[in-house]
Order: C-alpha cells, then structure tokens, then sequence
C-alpha cells in the first residue's frame, strides 16, 4: 500500500472522527426522509442524521437542507414534510412516560396558543373592536413553545421575537394581560405601552418579545453571563427566526458563550422563510445550526412540529448548559401558517394564509396537514396516553379561558394622556420631558397640562 493510499484512508477516517467526536444532535425526525433515531447516548456522543448522512459538530456533513439554494422556488419546502404521525423515535418512546398531567399540560398549551392567536385574528378581521399595533402570528409552531418551556424551570430566561405570543403563552403567561395589551389597555402587561411586540413577564423569567430581528440573541447572552456570575444554575434561551440567524447577534452570541462559559442556548425556529424571502437565499450553509459546529457548540436539529422531539432536544441541551455553563443550539423545522404579519390572505373563520406570491396554496395546505395540535392529539390517543374526552374537556376548558381573557380586556381601562409621563426619566411636581427649539437650545420644561394638551393628538381615547 503507498503513502498516498495510507494518507486517503487516514484523512477519511480523521474526518469520521471529526464527524462523530465530541458534542452532536438528537435529530430524530423524518426530515428529508430519514426515519430511524439513533440509540439514545449522553448529549456529548450523540449524533445526528439527516438523509442517512452523518451530521458531526466539526464538519458540515449535511446533503439535503433548505438552505445554501438560489434556486429556491415556492414550494420547495414541501420535499421537507415530516410524516403525519411522529417517527418512531427515541424522543417519542421517552416522552410517553412521563406523567400524565405534564402530557396534558402540554396538550393545554399548544391548545391555548393556537385559539388564543386564532380568536384574536378573527377579532382583528371582524372590525367590531379597537385592537393595535402588530399581530404576528405564530400558529403552526406550537409545539416549539410548548416543547421547550416544558424542560425550563420558572426562573430560567427567555426572550423572544415579534413573533412572540406562543412563547410567552408556554412559559405562563396571563391570557388576560396578554388580551388587554392588545386592546391598549392599562391592565396589559406593559399597561398598553408595548402591544404585541414588547410583552415581558420577569416573574417568569419573559425578559420581553422583542421587534428587533435577532435582537434577542443577545439579551439571553448576557442573562446567561448574569446566571454564571451569580451561581444561580439558571440558562437563558433566546427564541428566534431562520433569518434572524443570519444576524450579526446570532453567532457573536454563541462565540462569547462558548469562550466565556455561558449557560446559553440559541434556538432557532426554522419556518422556511423570512418576511417574504426563502431561507435558501440568505443561508450560507444547508441548515443555520451548521454555523457553530465549528467551535464545538452542541447542535440539536429537529422536527419541531413534534412536540416530543423539541422536548428531548431542550432537555439535553438545558442539561448540558446548567452542568457545564456553556451554550448549545436548537433548530427546529416547523411552518408558518399566516403572512409575516398581519392577514393577508387570511379570513375569520378560516385558517391560514392564501394567495400569497412566495408560497404557493399547496404549499401551506400540506404543512398545514402536519399540524403539530393534530399530530400530538393522534399520538396521546394511538398511545393510549389519553381519552377523546379528556382532551375535548381540555379544548372547552381553554376556550371559555382565552373568550374570557378577550372580555376581560373589553372592560380594562383606556390609557390617559398622562400616562405619557409615566416610565419616563423627569421626575419631581413638574414631570415632564424637555423640548428643543429649531436652533436646538432648550426652551424650558413643559408642565403636565401641556403634555396632556400634546397628547391629545396621540392618545386614543375610549
């Protein structure tokens, strides 16, 4: 045998280490065809499999993805259905047996995100009340939210997205504060201030939506900096778009948690697409959780229409960040049902969005088919994890929950003009803000009932 014969077989052989050594994922679902799990292993020796092909934390081994395509054309999501039911996988054999109560509560949520969002399209739509600001909508993606908050404790951190309802949902939120900031109602969590966008909870750790694109990788960074620095065990995720991802947050955030040793972890929520663009045009590599590998960051990649999947892969990597503080990252494969935000193409009564230019209607309809409710109602009751009727008293019980939180919000009161004074950094009897003349010297500081004279023009009233 030559050298060079030696030398291929060696490099072969090193890159197969490279492949498997060291931190991997728990992808387990059917994406791109590949149906087997792997034997469950500690979440250091783990490794993953797409299409059949090793997908190691060094070198991107990946085939298929949705990314790294210009040639991306509506549609082309398709060929990355997972199946109608969940794959037989590890994942799913574990999540089975855990008790009874936390399967149903993970069933309450996913239901509560989605009739809570849909009630408040309808009410958009239907033009009988005075909603504002944005609505985006996360429906498809329930499993995610529900998933990974089902592996958090109540003090660790989040932050999330513009699209951000299902997160806050999962991780506890009031539907009755939530319903009466999108009224602009005092009794809203920011007291009408933020809306849909800026919703934050920090007795729950919901550091706030955020309307910046990748804004929240790193403030779940430097809350994570904060949980080392103060020994508490806590972790922060941060909760963000495909394309957030290719921010410039998104891999300083896991360089400096990987150098410094933060409890960290990035999930991506992988819907194919940006406000209007395929993931396969702004991707560099097939999928966005490829990017860290190369500084040894565990990487998840799963279905994250299958709640069970998203639940083992947070798990581990929660597990693997709380004992080593340091960060990991999830990405899971899901769908979005609507428009980026807002409702075109959508109709009350209806579910999802049609006619929309850079998807096509087969597209949403046979996503829509894997819907991630659907999918964990036919595994509880072809596992016999739960009764017809257990999960239909469910389905009321949210129903006159969320219906109630919408009343709620009908009857809280309209912010005031002075409330504009409020949160604001002037402070004494005089509490008001200093206004500039067009030479730009400071005029003088104005009084209460001339910023209540001002507001008027800004302030809705009831």
């Amino acid at each position: 045998m030559s050298a060079k014969q030696r030398f291929v077989m060696d490099r072969r052989a090193f890159l197969k280490v490279l492949g498997t050594a060291g931190v991997s994922a728990a992808f387990v679902s059917a994406l791109g065809g590949a149906q087997q799990a792997q034997a469950q292993a500690p979440v250091v020796e783990q490794v993953a499999s797409v299409t059949g092909v090793k997908f190691g934390k060094s070198v991107p081994l990946a085939t298929e993805g949705p990314g790294q395509n210009l040639k991306w054309q509506p549609g082309d999501t398709v060929k990355f259905l997972p199946p109608e039911k969940f794959a037989d996988t590890p994942a799913a054999a574990n999540f089975a047996k855990l008790p009874k109560d936390k399967l149903l509560g993970f069933y309450t949520t996913m239901v509560a995100e989605r009739v809570w969002e849909d009630t408040g399209k309808d009410l958009f739509l239907g033009g009988k009340d005075k909603l504002y600001g944005y609505f985006h909508m996360y429906i498809g993606e329930e499993a995610i939210a529900a998933g990974a908050m089902g592996a958090l404790n109540k003090d660790d951190f989040i932050t999330s997205t513009h699209r951000g309802h299902g997160h806050i949902i999962a991780k506890g939120g009031d539907l009755n504060r939530m319903s009466a900031e999108i009224f602009a109602k005092q009794e809203g969590y920011c007291k009408g201030y933020g809306l849909s966008m800026h919703i934050v909870d920090m007795s729950l750790g919901i550091m706030g939506s955020n309307g910046i694109v990748g804004g929240g990788w790193w403030l779940a960074a430097g809350a994570a900096y904060s949980a080392k620095v103060r020994g508490t065990k806590q972790v922060a995720i941060c909760f963000a778009g495909d394309q957030a991802a290719s921010s410039r947050y998104f891999f300083n955030s896991i360089r400096n948690a990987q150098n410094f040793g933060w409890p960290y972890i990035a999930f991506i929520e992988n819907n194919f697409q940006g406000t209007s663009t395929g993931t396969g045009f702004v991707t560099a590599t097939k999928y966005q959780s490829e990017l860290p590998k190369g500084i040894g960051v565990p990487v998840f990649l799963v279905d994250g229409n299958d709640v069970s999947q998203v639940y083992d892969a947070t798990k581990q990597a929660v597990e693997y960040a709380r004992a080593n503080s340091a960060p990991a990252v999830i990405e899971a494969m899901t769908w979005r049902w609507y428009d980026h935000q807002g409702f075109a193409g959508a109709k009350a009564g209806q579910q999802g969005s049609f006619g929309l230019p850079y998807r096509t209607d087969d597209e949403v309809r046979q996503w829509m088919s894997r819907d991630p409710i659907v999918r964990y109602k036919a595994f509880l009751l072809d596992k016999q994890l739960a009764t017809a009727e257990e999960l239909a008293a469910i389905d009321k019980d949210v129903r006159a929950k969320v219906d109630a939180s919408w009343e709620f919000a009908r009857k809280g009161k309209v912010a005031t003009p002075e409330m504009g004074l409020q949160n604001v950094y002037a402070t004494g009897s005089v509490e008001a803000t200093q206004f500039f003349d067009r030479k730009g010297t400071s005029t003088a500081w104005r009084t209460p009932d001339y910023v209540r004279q001002l507001a008027k023009n800004y302030v809705v009233e009831a």
